[in-house]
Parts: C-alpha cells; sequence; structure tokens
C-alpha cells in the first residue's frame, strides 16, 4: 500500500453514505468502516490441507496458542477492507493470511488496525502484517519483508478530468493520499522539488484511512488521488464510473508480508508457506477470484534488494 509504508468505498448504492463517513475536512480523520464493500469473502481454508513440515518451523508459542495473529489496516480494498456485516476481514490480503494458517495448521486472527502503527507492533501485538506493505529500505531496516505481490503506484481523478490534471505535473493541486503510506511520503518529497522549481507546493490532504481518500475524490474535496494501482482500480469500479486513472501504472515494487526480525523461525515458517501455496497453485486462484493476478509472483525472496 503502501508506505511506511504504498495498492474502499462500498458500492454507489452506499457511496453516499460515503461523504458522511469521512471523519473531517482536514484530511486528519479516523475513519470509520467507509471501507466496506458488497464483496463476498471468496477463499475457504479447509481446501488447504496443512504442512506439517512446514508447520514444524513455527515457534512454540505459536504452536500452542493455535493461532496467528495479523496486523492489517482493513481500509485498502480489495487487499483488505471490511465486509457489508461491519465487522468480517476479506480481501485478497485477508485470504492470503488464512490460507498461510491453513498451511501451517493454526487459525488466523485478522486485527484491525491503523496503518502506521502496524510495524512498531510486529513482535509484540501481531505475530505477522499483512497489509500491502511495499518493500523499501528504511522498512527492511525494522522488519523482515517477504515478498509476495508486485504493484505500482497511479493517480486518479473525477471521471472526465473535470480540472484538467495533467499526471506530468501535479504542483499547485490538492492531492489525496492515505496516512503513512509510501504515497504519502513521496508526495511530501514531490512537492519540496515542485518549491524548489519555482513552482506551487502541492497541498496534500491525508486520511487514516484509504476509504476516506477515495470519498474525499469522489466529493470533489481533493483534485487527485494517489494510492497503489490495485486500490486505484477497484475504487474506479466500485464507484461505477464516477472516477477513472490519470496516466499509466508506475512505479512497481514489490509488497512484503511484515515479520520480527527476531523472529527467525517464524520468518522461515512464513517465507516456505507462502512459496507452497505459489507452487500448489492455491496463491494462484486467491488472486485471481480478487481480480489481481496480475499481480502474482513466482517466486518468495526475503529481504530482497530494492532501491
Amino acid at each position: 500500500m503502501r508506505s511506511t509504508p504504498l495498492v474502499l468505498v462500498t458500492a454507489v448504492a452506499a457511496s453516499f453514505a460515503l461523504v458522511g463517513c469521512s471523519s473531517s475536512d482536514t484530511g486528519s480523520g479516523s475513519g470509520s468502516s467507509a471501507g466496506a464493500s458488497s464483496a463476498p469473502a471468496t477463499f475457504d481454508p479447509s481446501t488447504i490441507a496443512k504442512d506439517d513440515a512446514i508447520a514444524a518451523l513455527l515457534p512454540a508459542k505459536i504452536t500452542s496458542a493455535g493461532a496467528l495473529i495479523v496486523g492489517s489496516d482493513t481500509t485498502y480494498a480489495p487487499a483488505e477492507f471490511i465486509a457489508e456485516d461491519g465487522s468480517t476481514p476479506v480481501g485478497y490480503d485477508v485470504d492470503l493470511a488464512k490460507a498461510l494458517g491453513a498451511v501451517l495448521g493454526v487459525k488466523v486472527e485478522v486485527q484491525t488496525a491503523t496503518f502506521a502503527s502496524i510495524i512498531p507492533a510486529i513482535g509484540s501485538k501481531y505475530d505477522i502484517g499483512v497489509s500491502s506493505f511495499t518493500i523499501n529500505p528504511d522498512r527492511e531496516k525494522q522488519v523482515n519483508m517477504i515478498s509476495y505481490f508486485s504493484a505500482g503506484e497511479a493517480y486518479a481523478v473525477q471521471a472526465g478530468n473535470p480540472n484538467k490534471v495533467d499526471a506530468k505535473d501535479i504542483c499547485g493541486l490538492t492531492v489525496g493520499v492515505q496516512t503513512g503510506t509510501v504515497e504519502d511520503e513521496e508526495l511530501d518529497a514531490a512537492s519540496a522539488t515542485c518549491v524548489s522549481d519555482g513552482k506551487k507546493a502541492i497541498t496534500p490532504l491525508k486520511y487514516d484511512h484509504q476509504s476516506d481518500v477515495t470519498t474525499a475524490l469522489v466529493g470533489g474535496k481533493v483534485d487527485l488521488m494517489y494510492a497503489d494501482s490495485p486500490i486505484i482500480a477497484y475504487a474506479i469500479a466500485q464507484t461505477s464510473g464516477q472516477l477513472e486513472q490519470l496516466g499509466d501504472v508506475f512505479a512497481t515494487a514489490p509488497q512484503g508480508v511484515v515479520v520480527s526480525k527476531d523472529d527467525a523461525a517464524l520468518t522461515g515458517a512464513i517465507q516456505k508457506a507462502l512459496q507452497k501455496l505459489i507452487d500448489s497453485g492455491d496463491y494462484a486462484k486467491v488472486l485471481t477470484a480478487w481480480g489481481n493476478e496480475a499481480g502474482a509472483v513466482t517466486k518468495v525472496e526475503l529481504n530482497p534488494a530494492v532501491s
């Protein structure tokens, strides 16, 4: 997703509901369950058998608890969000986390958290983080990152681009972004470049939840939305033509499952379980069900070299 990660809203019937769900006009919103969608959970973990050899790699504390606690910002459809019932996490990241649990022979408990709070709590509150974390050098200094998906970044505007936004020059615009994401960090840097080039600074509107960013764009509070490419595509689909992508996908990068650097055993178990899911074809089934097979990888890597 995301920067400190880098790819909503409900279907349009509820989408206006969405404007009312935005927490403030300042971009400091605490968010709500506005990330819900009518899409059902699509994965049955009982279809995947436990791999005893991989499960044996788990730390004793997880084996004895019989559960893997996963931190996830469930406002980032279609990767992780809350279903219409208002409580059930769904999405391709959620399904992949459940698939990991099936291979490892443990239950998976996905706990909702604000995005920027997940990494600091890995190894204490959460066993792993699965929340569209873009792999970058800063993050790899803090935690182990196991690659499992590839996503780019993209822009979205209101349909028809009424403000005539140029994807090659966003200086002077009001841009919506989720706090703590790669896009958040990059937007600050882009604004500084605008100023150094003698142009107007970018005015960022930063929200804790991606659903509120989408709402801001639909409602005209921002000129442009900046997010991961899967999230942009899903926002466009779920708002029934009220938004459109501006320009091409760019800055493609791997995303990773986050594990504590102090937990080599869990890191190894997760890496092997992910590769098992890829090799068995179950990984592809999950991504295809959510329309995100374009982001599939064939091999997982631990802390891959990235720029």
